[in-house]
């Protein structure tokens, strides 16, 4: 069959085809005669007379505007008169009523129908019922509400709950700092009425030592961010102190620290190890009133820290043994706590001492239980 044979239906024939087509479609359809502007309805559907409830003879006739009431949107409506003014398709969604004064949504596209001189004779609508959609973002509005609600007042309580959990760490910090400051005066103390020899030599040491950990619950406390320790501050405050107790001709110090922020469970062992090296190397590298000098470099790369501490001094081997001292375990100790490594070597002349700890390394309950299970070693 041919494309001419398709098309040579009669005309008659297409007509009361369409004709059947639109009245036994289920989508609401109706069509107005464009009659001096007054667009009487000439023909509905009976899918368009169960949607509004009205019989034929009820429709037949009148103007559309009779399923308009009082919550129709009457910037709509103008639009919509606009449009058929001038002749042109409009789609739209307004609220319409049923003859029984419910109302419902009613999303319709109005389209001209024009004659063979392109005049236009009709308008033909289509019609459906919206008010399951517009129910359904009403409910999604108020639910969004809701949740927003809900939301805002979580992160009101969250926001609450983090500012006393800060506080409530401001606080222990403090008195941490406190406790230790008291703790190492005591030694201190201790040390000054011990005659000469180790163990005001040890007394000494382990003052240092708190005296270090100090410095960190004070950062802490001072600091705007409790769980976060920035090493370079630390390494200034603490080398500051250091260098200020040598003579500078004789023993020369410097550092290149970066600012790297560090959890706040890292702080203590980070500034025990840092505290370690840099005191061994002043006081042990440079025997006999030797001149020498220290260099001191800290480094974030590939999500690790990156220690370098050097001297030029006699190196591990020729250093004097101190039978008592146990900073190269506690170094050790530290590293292994922080999983990192470490890597001891001599120089000619002096030592070198690599270091490479992953900045994730430890949380606070690890940090709890490491140094638990760790603590027996410090006196080996």
């Amino acid at each position: 069959m041919t494309d001419t044979a398709h098309q040579a239906v009669p005309a008659a024939l297409a007509q009361t085809t369409l004709a059947s087509a639109f009245s036994e479609s289920p989508t609401p359809m109706v069509l107005t005669e464009v009659r001096g502007g007054a667009h009487p309805i000439v023909w509905a559907n009976a899918a368009f007379l169960a949607l509004t409830g009205y019989a034929w003879h009820e429709l037949e006739g009148r103007n559309c505007r009779m399923l308009q009431g009082p919550l129709t949107d009457r910037e709509t409506v103008a639009r919509i008169s606009a449009a058929v003014a001038e002749g042109r398709s409009f789609e739209a969604e307004l609220v319409n009523y049923r003859k029984d004064g419910t109302s419902f949504w009613n999303g319709m596209t109005l389209s001209p129908v024009r004659d063979a001189t392109g005049a236009v004779t009709h308008y033909y609508s289509a019609q459906a019922d919206m008010t399951g959609k517009h129910s359904l973002e009403v409910a999604m509005t108020l639910a969004n509400i809701d949740l927003e609600r809900r939301v805002s007042e979580q992160t009101a309580d969250l926001r609450a709950t983090l500012e006393q959990k800060t506080a409530l760490l401001h606080e222990v910090d403090h008195r941490v700092k406190n406790n230790l400051q008291v703790i190492s005066s005591l030694m201190l103390l201790k040390a000054r009425r011990t005659p000469e020899g180790e163990a005001r030599d040890a007394l000494n040491g382990m003052a240092e030592r708190i005296g270090a950990l100090s410095t960190v619950h004070r950062m802490l406390y001072s600091a705007g961010d409790v769980t976060r320790f920035d090493l370079r501050e630390f390494a200034d405050d603490f080398l500051g102190d250091l260098v200020a107790g040598l003579d500078g001709e004789r023993t020369a110090v410097s550092a290149a620290i970066d600012s790297v922020a560090v959890s706040a469970a890292m702080a203590a062992p980070l500034a025990l190890m840092l505290h370690e090296l840099a005191t061994n190397a002043v006081r042990h590298a440079f025997p006999d009133n030797r001149a020498g000098r220290v260099s001191i470099t800290a480094r974030r790369r590939d999500g690790a820290l990156h220690m370098l501490i050097e001297d030029d001094g006699v190196g591990l081997a020729a250093a004097i043994p101190n039978p008592a001292g146990f900073g190269r375990s506690l170094v050790e100790m530290v590293v292994r706590q922080l999983r990192g490594t470490i890597a001891w070597s001599e120089t000619t002349p002096g030592t070198r001492v690599e270091i490479s700890v992953p900045l994730d390394a430890i949380s606070l309950r690890e940090a709890a239980d490491t140094t638990a299970e760790e603590l027996p070693q410090w006196a080996k």
